[in-house]
């Protein structure tokens, strides 16, 4: 058999890169991304990266993690996040990447909600994700299969040997030793998103077909101040990195109403912060509102300029106005069931690293700025064991299935269902939602439709299931008990 891969990754962002930096140059790899390699949610992270300042501070930064996620993390995770954080960072500038400093070179750290002390990274101000991938890209050397979709994956006898692609209108089987999926969340699947366009949950639909197990999937992370009166897909994040440097949340009156459902105000967790300023849109029927009184426009253009041109083209006059904020779909911290290696649970080859994974380490509530991390960590884990395991497999032709991707209706199904999301299997929750939500996705299940739409339907009815059987309250995960 010819062209076999040393290794398959899947996606481009953070955590597919990050993986591809650890594996011996002369390996031979193929990176495959839907659209270009920047068309992934690392591109878009503003806030940082965050990291343990000092070998005092691991045991605070274990801590926060483990209380924003409201002690249902997996703790020898996040003790391997936080006790190896700074040494993937130190490669990282060692290997001549700059993060934000002072004017004599110390690095700056500022500081998010749920965090105890400072200790978030960040570069080019908010653009942290895009100058971290920017750099990543540079330093890579091998191939990238763009504009390719992965639609299968070859398994058998709990061993990955490869993927089908489709890539100019034809579908191609791509064999590997190793292979890694780095592909991301599940934004498309909602009706109001931070994510990239191209992020729409296929693989987690494939690896429900193929029997690997997804972990956790109730926990979807909303962040809460997103400016969504936009006509793109995408809403305008508007970093918690803001808040952390002074920004207020307000309600039409002016009043820093947060207090009311938690003592730490701005600074409290996500899913507190989502919950409260939801609750309070629908209380009021009124607006709920960003307030940047606090800056001055020359400090918020400099230490924020992303955000501050993206207000500033919407026709916002910032910091003088308030902008009005909507919590919307951010993060996946359920995922593809992994060990402690990124290995995918009862797997011998195949791996899942990023946002696509779910490592324990976010337990109910992904602590701010904590997922750069977790992709770097866990990615060069994942690598170090393929490295050490040397696994060499029997190769096997495989089949190539060619089930149709599209079809016509694809495009009115998937509006249908961003909508049965966000409406039901949002930031509050009640069973008779989600069996609703539950039964029309069945229904469109047995339409004519096409693969892509059935993947994300699949995982939509596995975040729906977990939701369901799951009756605590904990974390993302937000049910009302009904009569």
């Amino acid at each position: 058999m010819k062209n076999i891969y040393d290794y398959i990754i899947i996606g481009a962002g953070i955590a597919g890169l990050n993986s591809a930096s650890y594996i011996p140059k002369d390996s031979k790899v193929a990176i495959i991304t839907k659209e270009n390699p920047w068309d992934c949610n690392s591109f878009y992270a503003q806030g940082g990266v965050a990291v343990a300042i000092n070998s005092e501070d691991i045991k605070s930064h274990i801590k926060d993690t483990i209380d924003a996620g409201a002690n249902y993390c997996n703790k020898r995770a996040v003790e391997i996040l936080c006790n190896n954080g700074k040494e993937v960072i130190e490669k990282m500038i060692n290997d001549g990447f700059n993060f934000d400093t002072d004017k004599k070179g110390h690095l700056l750290y500022t500081k998010e909600a749920a965090h105890s002390k400072n200790r978030i990274l960040h570069a080019g101000g908010d653009a942290t994700g895009r100058k971290m991938h920017q750099f990543l890209l540079n330093q890579n050397s091998f191939n990238y299969f763009g504009n390719t979709i992965v639609t299968d994956l070859l398994i058998e006898d709990d061993v990955c040997y490869g993927v089908t692609i489709y890539k100019d209108k034809k579908f191609k089987n791509l064999y590997g030793k190793n292979i890694i999926i780095a592909s991301g969340g599940v934004g498309s699947l909602y009706q109001y998103h931070t994510n990239a366009k191209s992020i729409s949950a296929d693989l987690q639909g494939i690896c429900l077909l193929k029997g690997c197990s997804l972990k956790d999937m109730e926990m979807m992370q909303f962040h809460p101040t997103v400016f969504i009166k936009s006509q793109f897909a995408r809403k305008q994040l508007i970093s918690e990195a803001v808040r952390g440097e002074g920004a207020t949340i307000v309600d039409e009156n002016g009043n820093r109403f947060l207090f009311e459902y938690d003592k730490r105000g701005e600074l409290s967790p996500r899913d507190i912060v989502s919950r409260a300023i939801y609750d309070r849109k629908q209380k009021t029927k009124g607006e709920v509102y960003l307030s940047f009184e606090n800056f001055t426009k020359e400090f918020f253009a400099n230490r924020f300029p992303s955000i501050y041109k993206a207000l500033t083209d919407f026709g916002y006059d910032i910091p003088k106005d308030r902008v009005p904020i909507t919590p919307a779909f951010h993060y996946a911290i359920g995922g593809i069931e992994t060990d402690l290696n990124g290995r995918v649970k009862g797997f011998k080859n195949l791996y899942a690293v990023g946002e696509v994974a779910n490592t324990g380490v976010h337990g109910a509530n992904r602590l701010a700025s904590n997922s750069l991390l977790e992709a770097m960590v866990f990615s060069k884990r994942a690598i170090l064991d393929t490295l050490r395991e040397n696994f060499e497999p029997n190769f096997i032709e495989f089949e190539i299935d060619k089930t149709s991707l599209f079809s016509e209706d694809d495009k009115k199904y998937k509006n249908e269902l961003r909508k049965l999301m966000w409406e039901n299997a949002g930031i509050i929750r009640k069973n008779s939602n989600l069996k609703k939500a539950l039964n029309r996705i069945e229904e469109i299940l047995e339409l004519k439709i096409g693969k892509l739409l059935k993947l994300r339907l699949l995982t939509s009815k596995e975040i729906i299931k977990s939701a369901l059987e799951n009756n605590n309250s904990i974390g993302a995960h937000y049910k009302i008990k009904e009569n």
